[in-house]
């Protein structure tokens, strides 16, 4: 599959937000990667090295928008930002809004991924927006600071993908016990680290895919892309 891609600059309350869109003919959806670091966006959350999940997700025919939720300045000299799950949430609803006004991505089926403390963003993005995302999928984080209303309003299908021994699965297993919608726990395998984000890759990619709506119902039997 020959991927075009194309850098993002999104705007978001007075602030811009750094993405990439990389998309090709005859995608299925739209999955909106989120990161909440300041991070390079071609950076995996584990180590800082090029990630699999994007290769995944197209892999499996979905366009993708990753987006980076903090600006730069926040990322170098606001310790906290990462914490403010209000702003976070309107960044995500505001990158959804951006691409929803975008004649080719309009029309795509939305999942959505996150990690850190994107995940409770992601949730109250999802309560905020139902209608906005098919799934949701919780590459481990911290999904527990959405609050526990948020988690227990949530109907967007959600799966948490957890590395067993991580420091935060404690935390994420009492978020999972609130949730009341459609739900997975997928505990990744013992594994090397590389082996465990190819893992992690597979079971987001898996999960958006089993929620998308048939192609007849959302008009993408045929690509939007331009050849």
């Amino acid at each position: 599959m020959k991927l075009r891609h194309t850098p993002l600059s999104i705007p978001a309350h007075g602030d811009w937000l750094a993405g990439t869109l990389a998309h090709a003919p005859d995608v299925r959806a739209l999955a909106l990667r989120i990161h909440s670091s300041g991070r390079s966006l071609d950076q995996s959350p584990l180590d800082g090295a090029p990630g699999p999940l994007e290769p995944a997700l197209q892999a499996a025919g979905f366009a993708t928008m990753t987006v980076e939720l903090l600006t730069g300045d926040e990322a170098l000299h606001d310790a906290d930002a990462a914490f403010n799950i209000p702003r976070l949430t309107e960044r995500i609803l505001a990158a959804v809004d951006w691409a929803i006004h975008q004649p080719l991505l309009d029309r795509l089926p939305l999942g959505l991924v996150a990690d850190g403390t994107g995940c409770a963003a992601a949730i109250r993005a999802a309560v905020n927006a139902p209608e906005s995302f098919t799934s949701i999928t919780c590459l481990g984080g911290r999904p527990d600071l959405a609050g526990a209303a948020p988690l227990r309003a949530v109907r967007t299908p959600a799966r948490f993908v957890v590395a067993p021994e991580s420091p935060d699965a404690p935390m994420l297993a009492s978020a999972y016990a609130l949730l009341q919608g459609e739900r997975d726990w997928l505990a990744l395998p013992a594994a090397g680290e590389h082996d465990r984000q190819r893992h992690a890759a597979q079971a987001a990619s898996d999960w958006l895919a089993s929620h998308l709506p048939p192609a007849d119902e959302t008009g993408t039997g045929q690509s939007p892309w331009p050849t």
